[in-house]
């Protein structure tokens, strides 16, 4: 692909390390929220709100609820794209931040199925919704905010910082509902649950201060200088980027099963299936995530040094490879096995996979439909891949009574996203010097 992403020459160390760690806090909000449902949705959403004689049909129903997220981050995506690619990125971001903090918090005071009936199940999904709007324009703004303020050589380390808002945002939230998961289960299903939900509202408001100070990327200044905006954004991107679209997308597999087989999925496939206590999976899956905050910026950079490509490749492979082996160490019920599975899993095959993507994207589009085009091809691959997995993993386990066919579905996943990078395309400016030109929209295409 020969798409000349035109970021400017990029800021000085300080100010850059203050734009990532922007772009960092506030996806970590978002994904703070986005996983706090999902966890929920395994231990109390379907207890509380889809109560049944079966446990494992209200699990199934809560997961219904948690795939609705992501029916919306489409949806979510097309309007923030336009809006970004129009308005502005910051705009957006602050935007995206509120809703998802006011929807998250709401949540979490939302009454049971047995205190206002079918009204609690609808307000949930409802608000699952928001939610799903919210963190469908989120990553696109972080990514590019991060990206577009970056010297060519160090986009895939500044890149990897709104990456690594996911596993932060996983921590938060494991963490929390850790926490609230050690009261009596009775207190812990009465309102133990709820704290976490509740606490949004003072991160959105920590989020909000720093976001509020961010300046435009130089790339989007050009853009209205040169009065080079498109009428409708979304549609130029598939006419232009139809390719880079659909890789973007096929690329987002793997990472999406490795978090939702062996986070989402896992939590209730360990405790429930195994018998193994939450509070082990809970604290596997907590470390984990937070090495992974180490391991994201390393990818990143060795993806400035090495290319995109390889990195990804490297990452889809092991997640290929893993399936078998991490339903294999997590039923042995050792913590420090359950440990190093999620590990595999996530602290490497995730981190390889997921780091180098912000950088990546913003290299296949122009600047003028950079948000839609990144946007869209990122939420299209979690529509995809993420909404139906839990759902898809709990009913083959109901059907089969074993791991084998959620392994093999797992395996396949991480394969597209394998083929995906190894016929995709590589921007042409990755190592570009410091210094990069404005090129309108007629001068970029797909191909």
């Amino acid at each position: 692909m020969d798409t000349k992403s035109s970021t400017a020459a990029g800021h000085s160390s300080p100010k850059m390390l203050t734009i990532a760690i922007a772009s960092f806090i506030g996806s970590a909000i978002e994904w703070f929220d986005f996983f706090l449902y999902g966890i929920t949705s395994a231990l109390v959403f379907g207890k509380l709100y889809f109560p049944s004689g079966d446990a494992l049909t209200g699990t199934l129903l809560a997961f219904g609820t948690f795939a609705v997220g992501f029916i919306a981050r489409p949806f979510g995506g097309i309007v923030a794209g336009h809006l970004g690619d129009r308005v502005g990125r910051k705009f957006v971001l602050v935007t995206t931040l509120v809703a998802m903090g006011v929807s998250t918090t709401l949540i979490g005071l939302v009454p049971s199925y047995h205190s206002i009936g079918l009204a609690a199940p609808i307000l949930l999904i409802l608000l699952r919704i928001v939610q799903g709007l919210a963190v469908g324009g989120e990553w696109g703004g972080a990514a590019l905010i991060a990206v577009e303020h970056a010297k060519p050589n160090r986009r895939g380390l500044y890149g990897s910082f709104p990456q690594m808002g996911l596993p932060a945002g996983l921590c938060m939230a494991v963490g929390g509902m850790e926490l609230a998961s050690r009261l009596p289960e009775a207190e812990f299903l009465a309102w133990g649950w709820r704290v976490p939900f509740l606490c949004s509202a003072l991160l959105v408001a920590v989020g909000l201060v720093i976001r509020l100070r961010i300046e435009e990327p130089p790339a989007f200044k050009k853009v209205l200088d040169n009065h080079a905006t498109v009428k409708l954004p979304i549609v130029e991107a598939f006419l232009r980027f139809p390719r880079a679209i659909l890789i973007s997308a096929g690329l987002r597999f793997a990472d999406n099963i490795l978090y939702y087989v062996f986070t989402t999925f896992g939590l209730t496939y360990m405790t429930s299936h195994l018998g193994v206590p939450r509070k082990t999976v809970l604290v596997a899956i907590l470390i984990a995530a937070a090495l992974e905050l180490l391991t994201k910026p390393f990818f990143g950079a060795l993806s400035d040094r090495v290319g995109r490509k390889p990195v990804v490749i490297f990452g889809a492979a092991v997640a290929v490879v893993a399936p078998f082996p991490f339903f294999h160490m997590v039923g042995t019920g050792n913590p420090t096995m359950i440990l190093l599975a999620e590990i595999m899993v996530l602290t490497i095959a995730h981190a390889a996979v997921f780091s180098p993507m912000a950088a990546w994207f913003a290299e296949m589009f122009s600047p003028e439909v950079r948000y839609s085009g990144v946007t869209i091809g990122f939420q299209l691959g979690a529509l995809v891949a993420g909404a139906p997995t839990p759902l898809i993993a709990t009913a083959l386990l109901a059907k089969y009574g074993d791991y084998t066919p959620v392994a093999i579905f797992a395996m396949i996943a991480a394969g597209i996203t394998l083929v995906c990078a190894l016929f995709a395309r590589v921007a042409s400016d990755r190592k570009a010097p410091s210094t990069s030109t404005f090129i309108p929209a007629s001068n970029t295409h797909d191909g």
